[in-house]
């Protein structure tokens, strides 16, 4: 996936995730997180029901997935720049909390069922972290996560194996009960998302 894509993707998604903090915020923002908040984002809207096929092969839905805070990517194995930077940075940011005593797990969701077999993901994600979650599924599932968490991604055309998809290049900050809270774009770095995410753990911590 080119950065050009890349930044036109996320920025539909920033479109769509303002429309929802002005929605949530009309409900009333949650409290417990406003002081961790960085984005004009909040949670209720983002987020959702899925059923999706685990590394291991096991049917999953996202209450098997998000059992406690959560940080979601959406990408693909063949992706050549942007989604192993991503995961990367985010597998970093997990280590950081690691040895703070903080438990974050990370989730790599892919938008490319057609090549990303069980197999191929559970090898993706065992090379950045292993805690990290690899999901895939067939493209009806895949379809149903994406729109549940307001992604976007597009094969781009063509006949070639090597193709590519153009996709959202942000990363999901969810809770198994308050749901989605927090998105993050590229330019974070481990350690500030590393900071971001401990904050909303300790707020979630302590207003439980």
């Amino acid at each position: 996936m080119s950065r050009t894509y890349a930044i036109a993707a996320g920025a539909v998604v920033v479109a769509l995730l303002g429309g929802t903090f002005a929605a949530t915020q009309m409900g009333g923002p949650q409290e417990a997180f406003a002081q961790c908040r960085a984005s004009q984002a909040a949670g209720g809207a983002i987020g959702g029901p899925f059923e999706l096929v685990r590394e291991d092969g096991e049917t999953v839905t996202d209450a098997d997935v998000i059992t406690g805070p959560t940080l979601i990517y959406f990408g693909y194995t063949f992706c050549p720049d942007v989604c192993p930077l991503d995961v990367q940075r985010n597998a970093q940011a997990v280590n950081i909390l690691d040895e703070q005593g903080v438990e974050v797990t990370p989730v790599f969701i892919s938008i490319d069922p057609e090549r990303d077999t069980v197999d191929v993901v559970r090898d993706f994600t065992d090379n950045f972290h292993d805690r990290m979650i690899g999901l895939t599924g067939s493209p009806e599932q895949v379809r149903g996560a994406s729109q549940a968490y307001r992604t976007y991604y597009a094969k781009q055309d063509s006949e070639d194996e090597y193709y590519l998809v153009d996709h959202t290049t942000m990363s999901y900050l969810v809770f198994p009960e308050a749901g989605f809270q927090e998105f993050y774009r590229r330019d974070v770095t481990p350690e500030q998302m590393a900071e971001s995410l401990s904050c909303f753990v300790e707020a979630a911590e302590t207003a439980s």
